[in-house]
């Protein structure tokens, strides 16, 4: 990577990106996290983006991961399988009542 090439947006938001999911991992504070942002967007080459990062790990690539054997329909189920679970929950409950009175 040449650290004098001029950043573009979709560098900045990757950046901003990975911030965010440092931030979630417990790496950065709220506070941290809005101030390397707020530098983010004043950067003008990689380099300076670079240093942004340069504190923290390297973090796999969510769409590797996605690729690699993840399932992204996966927690879709879930929540059809919850909801399901729940529509029956309330059919079983109003039969019970209707039945009662």
């Amino acid at each position: 990577m040449d650290v004098e090439l001029r950043a573009s947006d979709d560098d900045r938001n990757r950046v901003v990106a990975e911030l965010h999911r440092h931030t979630t991992a417990g790496r950065l504070t709220l506070d941290e996290f809005s101030d390397r942002v707020g530098a983010v967007w004043s950067t003008r080459t990689l380099g300076d983006l670079a240093a942004l990062t340069r504190d923290l790990p390297a973090l796999p690539d969510p769409a590797a991961d996605a690729s690699a054997g993840g399932d992204p329909g996966h927690g879709r189920r879930e929540l059809l399988v919850l909801f399901a679970v729940a529509a029956l929950t309330l059919l079983l409950l109003g039969g019970f009542l209707a039945a009662t009175r």
